[in-house]
């Protein structure tokens, strides 16, 4: 029983380096898709104002303030609802299963981020800094 105890002590810490990891690794597809970072979209950018040219805005913008946990709940909203559309229009077509239609990491991205909408940003983000009460 004490293993869950203090395991338990370190639950908000882990709610915000995962918070942390994510936004990183969503910034990396905004980047990509915006300013052909890791070799872009098949070596370019999106252009403006093509969907996949908003996608890169919200996964770049939202990535950084997931990332630094600034409006964290607003900004994994957002990124949750890109993510059920991005499945739903670019890989369900493609087949029912997502291990199939290559859509595992939009799904992950979107229960990901909807926990975030429920959890907040943990206690290393700008949010906690900004808000705290006093």
């Amino acid at each position: 029983m004490a293993i869950n105890a203090t395991l338990t002590r370190y639950r908000p810490w882990m709610l915000s380096l995962l918070r942390i990891i994510v936004g990183f690794l969503f910034m990396e597809h905004g980047g990509q898709k915006l300013f052909a970072l890791f070799g872009g979209m098949h070596g370019s950018h999106a252009s403006f104002p093509t969907l996949i040219w908003f996608a890169g805005l919200i996964e770049f913008f939202g990535g950084l303030l997931i990332l630094v946990g600034l409006c964290t709940r607003v900004a994994a909203f957002i990124c949750a609802g890109e993510m059920a559309y991005a499945y739903f229009t670019v890989h369900a077509p493609g087949a029912l299963w997502p291990i199939l239609n290559g859509g595992e990491p939009a799904v992950l991205y979107c229960f990901v981020f909807l926990y975030f909408v429920t959890a907040g940003g943990g206690p290393i983000s700008l949010d906690h800094l900004l808000w705290r009460k006093r």
